[in-house]
Parts: structure tokens; C-alpha cells; sequence
């Protein structure tokens, strides 16, 4: 398998920067790793679920939410109103299916983020969309995350 491990240091940083003010902007590490999880479930990201679950662990996520996530819809009571929510606008931002966030989706998360939570939330979600497809892409195995 030919792979580039080569990533310009400028738009590391970048992503970095972005994905850095979004969980900050977001206020809750816990919520925050699990968002980029489920993104990073989606898109066969190896690298990103070993980093992610990593520090999720660190900031207190259960380990049955860590194993339920990628059918979190079906885990009952598991997942709060507000993290069910942005599970599905992480779903709906990351997949696109009808070319655009349905309206109900949108409007749910709403309900429990205020307008720059929910800013930070939706740059999250883009945030890792780009690591992901960038780690993809260069077909970047996992374990090369060091805490």
C-alpha cells in the first residue's frame, strides 16, 4: 500500500487551530470527543478513533458510551436529549446525504446549544471531517498517537 505521511506544517497547524477553538468554544471535552468519534466511526478514520478514544477515556466518557456509540439511536436512555442531538447534527454535517442538514436536525440541536455553541459545534464537526479525510487519505494507520 502506497501511502504520504507528508502533511505541510502550516495546514496542520490550521486544523489544529480550528479544531482547538471549537472544543473550546463548545465547553464540554466529553461531548466534544464524542462527536469526533462518531464522525471519525463514519468515515473509517483508524487513526482518529485511536487518538479520540484515547482522550475521550481521559475526560471521563463511559466506556459503554465509547461502545455504543456507533448505535447510539438504539441505546436508550445512554445518551442525554442534548448529546443525542449533536450525534445526529455530527451525522447529518458529516454524511450530507440529501445535500444539506435537514431542517429538523438543525432545529433540534438548537434547542440545546445556544447560537455560539452550536457555531462551535457544526466547526467542530467540519474540523475533524477535514482530519479524517486528510488521515484517510494518506492512509495514516493507527498508533501513532502519543498522549
Amino acid at each position: 500500500m502506497s501511502r504520504t505521511t507528508h502533511l505541510d506544517r502550516e495546514v496542520g497547524q490550521a486544523f489544529s487551530a480550528l479544531s482547538a477553538a471549537a472544543k473550546k468554544g463548545l465547553g464540554d471535552p466529553g461531548l466534544a470527543e464524542l462527536v469526533v468519534i462518531r464522525a471519525s466511526q463514519i468515515n473509517h478514520c483508524a487513526f482518529c478513533l485511536d487518538m479520540h478514544l484515547t482522550i475521550a477515556r481521559k475526560h471521563g466518557v463511559s466506556e459503554k458510551q465509547l461502545d455504543l456509540l456507533a448505535t447510539w439511536e438504539e441505546a436508550g436512555d445512554l445518551y442525554d436529549e442534548r448529546e443525542r442531538a449533536a450525534l445526529a447534527l455530527t451525522e447529518a454535517v458529516t454524511v450530507l446525504t440529501e445535500g444539506f442538514v435537514p431542517d429538523a436536525v438543525y432545529d433540534n440541536a438548537a434547542k440545546y446549544f445556544d447560537d455560539t455553541r452550536l457555531a462551535h459545534l457544526i466547526a467542530l464537526i467540519v474540523a475533524i471531517n477535514n482530519w479524517n479525510r486528510v488521515m484517510v487519505g494518506r492512509r495514516i494507520p493507527p498508533g501513532g498517537y502519543t498522549p
